[in-house]
């Protein structure tokens, strides 16, 4: 993703993340993708997750919590 692309995309930071050593994650959705980012690092490297893959590690996810 380049630069100029990054300007339009809306970034969501989850509510966990406090600014006192809790960052998290920062998503955003684009073209029926979802884009995952390190918080702490707005500028480094995007992860981009087709809709169903996406839902996939979600899944998984809430299964390591449980």
């Amino acid at each position: 993703m380049t630069q100029t692309n990054q300007v339009a995309v809306r970034w969501r930071k989850s509510t966990h993340s406090n600014g006192v050593g809790g960052e998290c994650v920062e998503v955003a959705t684009v073209s029926g993708h979802v884009l995952i980012r390190d918080s702490k690092d707005p500028e480094g490297p995007v992860l981009s997750l087709d809709l169903a893959a996406a839902r996939g590690l979600m899944s998984r996810l809430r299964g390591v919590r449980s």
